[in-house]
């Protein structure tokens, strides 16, 4: 549905939010972008092997999880792969190759977002461009985490700011980027004033 051009591939090493290491930093990271938005529930979604066995690790399941068995395009540990093979509540399987976001990630992302319990989404590919959607996708005090290669752990809550960056970077794919900003509901009353065409 939509690729990365290679002259934006650079954007995208810049990290989005804090960096951190500290995954007990972290967590307080997503408490208080809730409570500042008084969205108690707002979900937490992690994009990433390594990033959801730290959560878990830290006792804090995240409300979704993309999942594609590798961390800077490598095998993760064993020991990684075993820890998380009984996360979530419910499990979506998904293609999304290498340098894209596939519509059926992009439906699955959105159905994870909306469902109430933990959801894995198991990505055969990669899911490394899925922290873009899921920041336009989630609601106002929900917190994506991801990795950051070779620095650690990048929170970004979700506000009407970061939503305007990730629009940016969305739009400058290639492919139909209204067609996947509807996929993933933007443009509804949740995200009003985003995307003027509706869904």
């Amino acid at each position: 549905m939509l690729t990365l051009p290679a002259d934006l591939r650079s954007e995208f090493k810049e990290p989005m939010g804090p960096v951190t290491t500290d995954t007990d930093e972290l967590l307080d990271r997503v408490t208080r972008t809730r409570a500042d938005h008084d969205a108690p529930a707002a979900p937490l979604i992690a994009v990433g092997d390594v990033v959801t066995y730290h959560l878990r690790e830290a006792g804090t399941d995240p409300n979704v999880a993309l999942l594609d068995g590798k961390t800077e395009r490598e095998a993760v540990a064993a020991e990684i792969r075993r820890a998380l093979a009984d996360a979530g509540e419910s499990r979506l399987a998904v293609e999304n190759p290498a340098g894209e976001l596939s519509r059926e990630l992009l439906v699955a992302l959105r159905e994870a977002i909306e469902t109430p319990e933990a959801t894995v989404i198991e990505v055969t590919g990669e899911e490394d461009l899925a922290a873009i959607p899921a920041i336009l996708a989630a609601p106002l005090g929900s917190s994506v985490v991801y990795g950051q290669p070779g620095e650690g752990m990048v929170h970004v809550a979700v506000t009407p700011d970061t939503r305007d960056r990730a629009h940016e970077l969305l739009a400058g794919f290639d492919g139909d980027v209204d067609g996947a900003l509807a996929v993933i509901g933007v443009g509804s009353a949740d995200h009003a004033g985003m995307n003027g065409d509706g869904e």
